[in-house]
């Protein structure tokens, strides 16, 4: 299941370059994650797990500037490793080219112990099957 969100750039996203400072995007990827998580988890799942990156690796393909928007997809690439689930995250700009695009890792821990926790076939099935 693809999740999608836009984005706009406004003045405190902007570098010396005049354009979406790279940190931004970071904190993109994570708050296009976060609320694909709200958005579609099981809420005994959202109530028991948390996510946490453990890598992020990010293609800057173009940029945009002050008040231009993007559209940002996400999605579970691939089967999960242990704790571990990766997660595409691509930003579109308004001609439809993607320009960023991320891949980042996630562990998932239990929420109580803080300790690392298989991620199950159940805790993804909802990201499958829509």
């Amino acid at each position: 299941m693809t999740f999608t969100r836009t984005f706009t750039a406004g003045p405190g996203h902007i570098d010396v370059m005049g354009h979406v400072n790279n940190a931004v995007w970071v904190q993109w990827v994570q708050d296009m994650a976060t609320a694909h998580w709200e958005a579609v988890a099981d809420p005994q799942h959202a109530r028991d797990y948390v996510w946490l990156v453990v890598r992020h690796e990010i293609d800057y393909r173009g940029n945009v500037g002050p008040g231009q928007s993007v559209t940002g997809a996400t999605w579970i690439e691939g089967e999960p490793r242990g704790a571990t689930s990766k997660r595409r995250v691509e930003f579109r700009d308004p001609a439809g080219r993607v320009i960023v695009s991320a891949l980042t890792t996630w562990a998932m821990l239990e929420r109580a112990s803080g300790r690392l926790a298989r991620v199950r076939p159940e805790v993804l099935a909802p990201f499958r099957s829509r």
